[in-house]
């Protein structure tokens, strides 16, 4: 069985580690800044965006594409249209670091709860609903990747 991406691997030990609440916040915070990197560009996709790119249950109305790669792995594009929509900018760019380029049979064996692990287990459930649609919408592009390319490990498309 494969294991999560290494990049993300050591992202969620930093995470995990971390017991300062207000720590956590900034670092979040800094990463969000980042977002502007991961935007989808418009060869992807222009506004207005359509409905079947956007996360359910996103408070932040936020978005994701794939585009696959030449060795097969997917780069992986975020748009979140809520301009307070830190946590799912930030979420957009710690899958778009650790996820794009990574194999498709290792995003789907990240776990659901690295969500908690990342933003700490204070989140709403408001919250949380949206960032781990992110994370489906995201597996379920590797699923797609896989289904393609006609890998033994895809299981059921």
């Amino acid at each position: 069985m494969a294991a999560i991406p290494e990049k993300l691997a050591r992202l969620l030990a930093m995470f995990s580690g971390m017991e300062d609440r207000s720590e956590r916040i900034q670092l979040l915070i800094d990463i969000a800044d980042r977002f502007k990197r991961v935007l989808v560009p418009e060869r992807i996709a222009s506004r207005p965006y359509p409905k079947d790119k956007l996360v359910p249950g996103c408070e932040s109305q936020a978005y994701v594409w794939a585009e696959e790669l030449p060795d097969r792995t997917l780069k992986f594009y975020f748009a979140v249209e809520n301009p307070q929509g830190i946590s799912a900018m930030a979420t957009s760019v710690i899958f778009d670091e650790t996820l794009s380029g990574a194999p498709p049979e290792q995003i789907l064996q990240v776990p659901k709860d690295a969500i908690y692990t990342i933003f700490g287990n204070e989140l709403s459930m408001g919250k949380s609903m949206g960032l781990m649609g992110i994370l489906a919408m995201v597996q379920n592009y590797a699923r797609q990747q896989i289904a393609r390319t006609g890998d033994p490990a895809a299981g059921p498309s």
